[in-house]
């Protein structure tokens, strides 16, 4: 298990894109999936997924899990991820633009097919639905109507799901991590989605070649973002994991222990390792490090404190690197 050695518990899930990915997370020693991306129902097939198309991709990586969470992000369409029908369709800026949550609002009979199949899928296990990208209040509440809608409409059809089924959002956009206190009250559990979060407050593209090295998840910023929204998350009593590439990589692990995350959704392949580090690190030495960090004001020496770090503790990891 992913025990530090004072102790401490830590759950390490995995992020999927496909079904056949799931025997790999058990195969790895993961405890359940963090992030479960949707999008390849839409971009991988000529024509529209049907919710039976849906309800099947979600039942057989569930039914692997048995009692373990199994968090299913709604479609992220939008900005690089294109369907087929609508590939033509450019936008000037389109990380700013249609995407994600969005993207949902705005094409209902999409999201409630989605919504319908998560719902019926949940009576299989431990499903919990998570919503990307939301930036306000009004975009959570306007989500969790329509879900409320797909309900009733299953009500009437008499058709079995899990009315509890638990509720999150991904924490991505400077202006949910900054309202988090107030996210919180309104849904059950947040996921930090390092990746946009990074690109969006450091204004970086972060697949722009000409900009990439300004990209960091060692930037103050976002280390004080990430204090911010656990904080928030521990006081409403919600649960709060961290994904993206910040928790695959070795040099974070310690950091974000030591700010308070117990749950990581990371890249298969990767869970191993980090699992390697946990069960090599103490909580009281990761508190150690992560105040030692708040206090530095530099990204480039942010990093090569975490990087030295780890080196310390487990060095065989960078020198495959």
């Amino acid at each position: 298990d992913a025990v530090t050695r004072d102790g401490v518990a830590v759950q390490l899930l995995g992020t999927i894109e496909f079904p056949h990915e799931a025997e790999m997370i058990v195969d790895r020693g993961g405890h359940g999936i963090g992030l479960y991306r949707t999008e390849f129902l839409y971009l991988y097939s000529q024509t529209e997924p049907t919710e039976e198309d849906h309800y099947n991709a979600y039942s057989e990586v569930i039914r692997v899990f048995s009692d373990m969470p199994v968090v299913i992000r709604t479609m992220d369409l939008g900005a690089d991820k294109f369907t087929q029908s609508r590939r033509f369709v450019r936008e000037p800026n389109p990380f700013l633009g249609l995407r994600s949550i969005r993207f949902c609002l705005q094409n209902l009979a999409m999201f409630k097919t989605q919504l319908r199949a998560i719902l019926r899928a949940s009576i299989h296990g431990d499903v919990r639905v998570m919503f990307p990208l939301i930036s306000s209040l009004h975009e959570l509440r306007q989500a969790k109507m329509i879900l409320r809608d797909v309900m009733e409409d299953l009500d009437e059809d008499g058709i079995e799901y899990n009315p509890n089924m638990p509720v999150g959002i991904m924490i991505e956009t400077p202006s949910a991590a900054l309202t988090a206190s107030i996210l919180a009250g309104e849904c059950d559990f947040f996921s930090i989605g390092t990746n946009d979060l990074i690109q969006y407050t450091l204004a970086v593209d972060r697949g722009n070649e000409r900009v990439s090295t300004l990209y960091s998840g060692a930037d103050p910023a976002i280390i004080g973002l990430l204090r911010s929204v656990i904080h928030d998350a521990n006081k409403a009593r919600i649960g709060v994991s961290v994904c993206g590439e910040m928790a695959s990589e070795p040099e974070f692990v310690m950091l974000l222990l030591g700010l308070g995350f117990r749950t990581f959704s990371l890249a298969p392949p990767m869970i191993p390792e980090i699992k390697k580090l946990i069960r090599s690190v103490t909580i009281e030495s990761c508190n150690d490090l992560a105040r030692k960090v708040l206090m530095i004001n530099s990204e480039r020496e942010v990093i090569n404190y975490l990087r030295n770090a780890a080196i310390k503790v487990l060095p065989e990891v960078f020198k495959r690197k």
